[in-house]
């Protein structure tokens, strides 16, 4: 592993035990710090350099590779030359600065969508904390001009939304979450509304273009990287969960039976797990599911969606090389491809460590078939990839694993710390907001209160914000939004620090030459080439010349 709970170099420290991504593996949204993330979150673009500048001098750890991951890749730099600066800019060392690449990126098949940066986030569904989070999860995706997703069961779980003769009617919490990100759109990112099995019964995508339009992509869904069955939550209401069940979920266990019921009364049991149901179990041949697929995406598009997306889980390679025929024969907007261990708000634990195809694997096994079907003259499907990415350097390995075919990387956990922190942080200041934010803090920790009193004061990026959205709208962005974008701030600037050490100033320049393997097996499983193979040959014409 590469990450070891503190670096001192940055003066960071996970609360637990580091993932692959650099998260803690149980990510508190109450969290008190200081992980590389959520102190980006407040400081920005000044976390990418080693701290107490002028006292110290830093030197790597991250040279000695096992196994096959992420981290087993390395970036390659060069000495001479440049790619994809703006037609007719000169190639001098005036021009070829890091500030000037360009992060904007499109995906889409006919309909283009935008995004200011190579980065969208997961799909954040039904849990509460997605709900309790969302204004800041959709400002600050808006402001940033990045797509986000509305994942699946958020109409189902919501008390106040109506099914009439077995569709939605009356959506409050859906409303709620494209609207608030649709009110700061401005051309660039999209809203992303997911459907699981539950969605497609209610009438979901009905409902969603019946009132948007085009203004949302409809996304179908076949799994994520954290488990293989249906999407949970977890409720503590015996009501609430026997709503759940009425309204057609797997409720477990189940609210109705009478000895349950009484093991709640006595708090023998405390929590209900709502589940969803798995799809496609009545489809036994690649062929049925190919046609059943198809027949859907017609169905989407006879009802008025004209951008569609698909996103599926870590599972094998059959299903991998299904889901991308299928999307680029469909002529699909997106595939996002998530790979194991993907984050989530709900599953379980044990699943979540063993089951699926861990992001590298399923990555370059992407790339493979990606490009089978590219050498058949065939039009590829433009693909996210998601599974375990936080930092910028995993941003550019994930580009540059897939390219040409991949345009953004899907963050889950990473692109939501920000708004916890966010919350926390305005709560504390602003206590007549903490239950409306769900702040959970009633002070600010020392590490905060060190760098200020006030958001203008903490954030390092709270004017930018001010200058986008003008000074009189700055009191209904919350802070979380203002976090998210500080946060975004550092990646974007050390992706094109990166970038720019590859000599690439767009991101369509980028390649799998950007990269080689840190140990054999990775550049086996990657088709990476290692470290002392890579431009060996011309090294040794330089040395013939």
């Amino acid at each position: 592993m590469r990450f070891a709970k503190n670096n001192d170099v940055l003066g960071t420290t996970n609360r637990g035990n580091p993932a692959e991504s650099g998260l803690c593996t149980l990510c508190r949204a109450d969290c008190m710090g200081q992980c590389e993330t959520w102190k980006s979150s407040l400081v920005g673009r000044k976390l990418l350099y080693p701290r107490d500048f002028g006292v110290v001098t830093a030197g790597a750890n991250n040279v000695t590779h096992v196994g096959v991951s992420y981290n087993s890749l390395r970036i390659q730099g060069y000495a001479y030359g440049a790619q994809g600066l703006p037609e007719g800019l000169p190639n001098d060392p005036d021009n070829c600065i890091f500030p000037n690449v360009d992060l904007t990126t499109e995906f889409g098949n006919e309909i283009k969508t935008k995004s200011r940066l190579p980065l969208m986030t997961g799909a954040l569904g039904s849990t509460f904390i997605a709900a309790k989070y969302w204004d800041s999860f959709a400002v600050g995706g808006a402001l940033i001009g990045i797509p986000i997703v509305v994942g699946e069961n958020v109409v189902g779980v919501d008390k106040n939304s109506e099914i009439k003769n077995g569709r939605i009617s009356k959506a409050p919490e859906l409303d709620r979450r494209i609207d608030t990100y649709l009110r700061y759109h401005d051309g660039y990112g999209a809203v992303i509304v997911q459907l699981n099995v539950e969605d497609t019964r209610n009438g979901v995508a009905e409902y969603v273009v019946e009132k948007y339009g085009d203004r949302c992509i409809v996304e179908l869904k076949w799994g994520q990287g954290a488990k293989d069955i249906g999407g949970e939550i977890q409720v503590t209401s015996i009501n609430y969960a026997q709503f759940l069940k009425n309204r057609g979920y797997i409720v477990d266990p189940d609210p109705s039976l009478p000895e349950v019921q009484k093991a709640f009364e006595k708090k023998a049991i405390k929590a209900f797990a709502r589940h969803s149901r798995l799809g496609g179990t009545n489809l036994e041949t690649v062929d049925l599911v190919r046609e059943d697929f198809m027949r859907t995406v017609d169905y989407l598009r006879k009802i008025g969606f004209k951008r569609i997306s698909l996103k599926t889980g870590s599972y094998g390679m059959e299903e991998l090389a299904m889901a991308i025929k299928f999307a680029s024969e469909a002529k699909l907007d997106l595939l996002t491809i998530d790979g194991a261990g993907g984050g989530t708000g709900m599953s379980p634990w044990n699943m979540m460590q063993s089951w699926g195809v861990p992001s590298i694997n399923l990555h370059a096994k992407a790339y493979e078939y990606a490009s089978l079907l590219a050498a058949q003259g065939k039009k590829v499907v433009d693909l996210s990839f998601a599974g375990g990415f936080a930092l910028e350097d995993s941003i550019f390995k994930g580009l540059a694993l897939g390219a040409p075919f991949t345009k953004l990387i899907c963050m889950g956990r990473g692109i939501m710390i920000p708004g916890f922190l966010g919350a926390n942080i305005e709560g504390a200041l602003h206590p007549e907001r903490r239950e409306k934010v769900n702040g959970n803090w009633d002070k600010l920790p020392a590490s905060i209160a060190a760098m200020g009193n006030s958001a203008e004061e903490i954030f390092a990026s709270y004017y930018d914000v001010e200058k986008k959205v003008g000074k009189d709208e700055m009191k209904n962005i919350p802070f979380g939004a203002v976090a998210m974008w500080t946060m975004a701030d550092k990646l974007a600037c050390g992706l094109q620090q990166l970038m720019a050490g590859a000599r690439k100033f767009r991101m369509n320049t980028l390649s799998r030459n950007d990269l080689f393997a840190g140990n054999r097996e990775t550049a086996k499983e990657t088709g990476i080439t290692y470290i002392t193979d890579a431009n060996d040959q011309s090294a040794k014409k330089i040395l013939a010349a």
